[in-house]
């Protein structure tokens, strides 16, 4: 690969982060995260997952300290709700409130499903072209990080 598409890679990736910028804006004191989590959430209940912290940080990829305190943030707001499982008191399961599923509901639906219909033309296989693609950038990038950290 040449230098000129390094370059022409990188800038299509502040492009995309200028993309995630353009999201309509969330309700006062809802992070980003809180809409991915309740959609992990939401897609491993489909499978009949009862889903706890360390669900969500496995699918996620993120250390359960940081899902734990995301968490424990969600239910203090009312997004989600802890319930202890009935029959190993020291296991916790996760769900979705009402108020959570609104919030859900909300961006999911009604902003990514009219999304959806305007990226149309872009095929599913040049959609997961560029998922792989940034994935492995993204994976030889840390390798290099941590080679130059030490």
């Amino acid at each position: 690969m040449t230098n000129k598409k390094i370059k022409e890679m990188l800038d299509a990736c502040y492009q995309a982060k200028r993309i995630r910028e353009m999201l309509p804006p969330l309700p006062q004191g809802v992070m980003p995260s809180y809409i991915q989590y309740l959609d992990v959430i939401q897609s491993l209940e489909k499978q009949d997952v009862h889903v706890k912290v360390s669900d969500i940080s496995d699918e996620l990829n993120i250390p359960r300290p940081g899902v734990t305190r995301t968490v424990k943030e969600m239910e203090k707001k009312g997004y989600l709700r802890k319930i202890a499982s009935p029959d190993d008191g020291r296991v916790t399961y996760i769900s979705i409130t009402e108020e959570g599923w609104n919030l859900f509901r909300k961006y999911d639906k009604n902003y990514f499903g009219v999304l959806s219909v305007e990226l149309n033309d872009i095929s599913e296989e040049d959609a997961d072209c560029m998922i792989r693609t940034i994935e492995k950038f993204y994976q030889i990038m840390c390798e290099r990080r941590n080679h130059y950290d030490k």
